[in-house]
């Protein structure tokens, strides 16, 4: 799947879950709004709950994009 359609299902399902990426935690419709073209259509994996990784040209995963954190 590419990310903005994980990003898309996470806010029409309304998930409260924040996503962080080392720096900062995003809600998925920010990032939604933010991240360039390029970034929403990368091939990517969701193990809910955990994380987000990139699915890299052989199929695998590489690396993780964001962990998956419930929403206090």
């Amino acid at each position: 799947m590419q990310l903005k359609e994980i990003l898309q299902k996470m806010v029409n399902d309304k998930v409260p879950v924040l996503l962080s990426d080392n720096h900062q935690n995003w809600e998925a419709i920010a990032l939604l709004k933010s991240l360039s073209e390029s970034m929403l259509k990368r091939q990517v994996y969701l193990q809910p709950g955990m994380y987000i990784a990139e699915i890299n040209d052989g199929g695998y995963l590489g690396r993780v994009l964001y962990n998956v954190k419930r929403k206090v």
